[in-house]
């Protein structure tokens, strides 16, 4: 169930695509909606060295409830209960700290790939947050009009480890009535045979009802490569995918798999971590 979604904001294009996702998210849910914003301040301001610095700190901080005073004047807003959140903290880490605060079940942000969202969103902030954050991120990279899915994609190892964030995926599309895909990406470098990941999938399955699903078994050159093609293929709405965060995902998801596709998929990606 969630209750409570995080959308950081550095009121850029790309953070309002997320926002007004996270706006549809709680109307579906009822869920309140937190909406915060990091003050990157310069150095001097940041470390409170003196009281001199107070006025200019004062400064940063009123622009950051303007800033927001017009957000919330957003019709997509309209009859959902948010509440601002301005804090000054090191971006990613201000995310995770908020999420254990707020008791958030869910973080919407924006991206714009590989180079980090413009402003404060710049470099590795989106990785980060995906990378470490326990509860589901989905990363939005355009305008979704009104976000809907309809077809959901679960790319999975299959593993026993992956039930946990499966579960997760699962109420997630359900809640959207999706027609659920359960990919497995099979490579030249770890083969298996059509054989061998059928029956990992179906033990993987044991006690859900499989008629539900739609398995795929997809080759291509690499797992990313496999994941956004098959999803171009069948006009996905969104991809689902298990991470372990640092130490990597087990099998042939290894190093930052679900980072590469928050950088280099063009359609909605739900992170969940196992």
């Amino acid at each position: 169930m969630i209750n409570n979604i995080l959308v950081p904001t550095d009121f850029s294009e790309k953070a309002e695509y997320a926002l007004k996702v996270a706006a549809d998210l709680s109307r579906k849910y009822d869920a309140k909606l937190y909406v915060l914003h990091m003050l990157e301040l310069p150095m001097h301001l940041a470390t409170g060295e003196s009281s001199s610095n107070l006025p200019e700190a004062i400064y940063f901080m009123k622009l950051a409830h303007k800033q927001f005073e017009e957000i919330m004047d957003k019709p997509y807003l309209e009859g959902i209960e948010v509440e601002e959140v301005v804090e000054s903290h090191e971006t990613y880490q201000g995310v995770i700290d908020a999420v254990a605060k707020y008791d958030v079940d869910l973080v919407v942000m924006g991206s714009a790939g590989a180079s980090g969202l413009a402003e404060i969103f710049i470099g590795s902030n989106t990785e980060k947050v995906v990378r470490n954050s326990q509860v589901p991120v989905l990363v939005i990279k355009k305008d979704m009009g009104d976000f809907d899915v309809n077809r959901f994609v679960f790319a999975s190892d299959f593993n026993e480890k992956c039930k946990k964030p499966f579960e997760k995926a699962l109420d997630f599309a359900n809640s959207f009535n999706a027609k659920i895909h359960l990919l497995y990406i099979n490579t030249p470098n770890q083969f298996v045979s059509t054989h061998e990941a059928e029956a990992k999938i179906d033990n993987f399955l044991s006690g859900y009802d499989k008629d539900r699903f739609n398995v795929i078994i997809y080759n291509d050159d690499t797992v990313e490569h496999g994941i956004i093609n098959f999803c171009n293929a069948i006009t996905a709405d969104c991809i689902g995918i298990s991470t372990h965060g640092r130490k990597g995902l087990a099998h042939f998801f290894n190093g930052s798999l679900s980072e590469d596709l928050v950088n280099h998929a063009t359609r909605p990606v739900l992170t969940l971590k196992i």
